[in-house]
């Protein structure tokens, strides 16, 4: 089965969040004759957004034509914090999140799921600045701040920044095995961390 891999991109989102997921999870495919996932970003407007540090990205899709997303990545960075008042992004993912086999945040994306109650309850992990503030907005959470990722069900956390590449590597051997796994980082030169 081939999986859509829809990554959630915004102003001020955090390069290696975005790039590091779509690089794992593209080469995967890549490795394996484009039959695994095929790898998209979506912002809530076709207009490039601007990352942090300057980066500017043009979106795939936005959120009215984009196509089925089985893995939904919310990317992290200090634009999340604005998006904590976007009811309209706050409700595409609430939607995405109903339908998707998998919801995965990185880094300070985990605001975004805090704030729509998907972490109440459950163990998470995000950025180790972002603690305290997930700690306000899910304080039934359980913060796992030794972990790189975290599972809760379909909900996917990461750490900061780089350990959305080691969860995007999990997820692909979870959905792929391990020498998926390994064939990928071999061609990335790819040095594999566990959780």
């Amino acid at each position: 089965m081939k999986r859509n891999v829809g990554i959630l991109i915004f102003n001020e989102a955090e390069v290696l969040d975005f790039a590091g997921p779509f690089e794992v999870f593209s080469v995967a495919s890549e490795v394996h004759n484009f039959e695994l996932f095929d790898v998209f970003t979506i912002a809530k407007s076709k207009a490039p957004i601007s990352a942090v540090n300057g980066l500017s990205v043009n979106p795939d899709y936005t959120f009215e034509n984009h196509p089925p997303i089985d893995i939904l990545i919310i990317a992290g960075g200090s634009g999340t914090r604005s998006l904590l008042d976007d009811q309209n992004t706050l409700d595409w993912v609430e939607n995405i999140n109903q339908s998707s086999e998998i919801t995965i945040s990185i880094c300070s994306g985990a605001r975004l799921l805090a704030k729509l109650g998907l972490l109440d309850g459950k163990p998470y992990c995000t950025h180790h600045q972002v603690y305290d503030h997930l700690k306000e907005l899910v304080p039934t959470g359980l913060p796992q701040q030794d972990k790189r990722f975290v599972n809760a069900f379909k909900v996917y956390t990461s750490g900061g920044i780089s350990a959305g590449i080691d969860l995007s590597f999990h997820i692909v051997g979870e959905l792929h095995g391990k020498e998926v796994v390994r064939a990928t980082a071999e061609y990335m030169e790819y040095r594999l961390i566990a959780p």
